[in-house]
């Protein structure tokens, strides 16, 4: 995330939006309540139904259904023109789930707030896909040492690992099915990761295999 967040006050006028957008060089900015808490965020989009003018808007927003957008054009501080409540994100959530909410909430950034409602930062598009420049046998490294090796304690020597690209293929023998699946699911939580292309075994898979090759008692 970004730390270095740009914001305004709730009472803060249209030009004065404009302006510190420009200097900034940001496309929206967080809006700011009294308290200091994060109240929405304004973005360019919001600010040019402003400059299409309410009453131009007026039929076309009614008949889609978005008439709150006719009293953000009609507004002249940031309380009126924001989109509110925002689509936040926790600083300890994990890149993945910034990518869905970003989404399925169809925005481009989201604002980083504490537990007590605090703004700490801005996560933009271009900080999700930034992860996936991680190279390969930094990916490599991390799933055997730290996901293998430490968070499911099992013998890394067990698995084989290969990261082209970001696809992490694994082959091995886990302890279980649900074992196997908890590990394949941590994979693709991994930083960096584009794929993960599932080669796990576990025990129940060589009974079955052992039966199959069983020769049929003659009838």
């Amino acid at each position: 995330m970004t730390s270095d967040v740009v914001t305004v006050g709730d009472t803060a006028g249209y030009k004065d939006i404009i302006t510190v957008m420009r200097e900034r060089r940001v496309s929206a900015v967080p809006v700011l309540d009294s308290a200091g808490q994060l109240a929405g965020v304004v973005s360019e989009a919001d600010l040019l139904l402003k400059e299409a003018g309410a009453e131009a808007l007026g039929g076309y927003l009614i008949s889609t259904g978005r008439r709150g957008e006719k009293a953000k054009a009609a507004g002249v501080t940031a309380a009126d023109l924001m989109t509110q409540p925002p689509v936040t994100i926790g600083p300890d959530e994990s890149v993945v789930t910034a990518a869905r909410r970003m989404r399925d909430c169809r925005v481009k950034r989201l604002p980083v707030v504490d537990q007590a409602g605090r703004l700490v930062g801005i996560v933009s598009r271009v900080d999700v896909l930034s992860v996936f420049g991680r190279p390969d046998t930094e990916i490599r490294d991390e799933v055997v040492r730290q996901i293998i090796g430490t968070d499911f304690a099992l013998d890394p020597s067990a698995f084989e690992v290969t990261v082209s690209s970001g696809i992490v293929t694994v082959t091995g023998e886990a302890d279980s099915h649900a074992v196997a699946l908890q590990l394949a699911d941590a994979l693709r939580h991994v930083e960096g990761v584009v794929d993960v292309r599932d080669r796990i075994s576990y025990p129940r898979d060589q009974a079955k295999a052992a039966r199959a090759l069983r020769p049929r008692a003659p009838g």
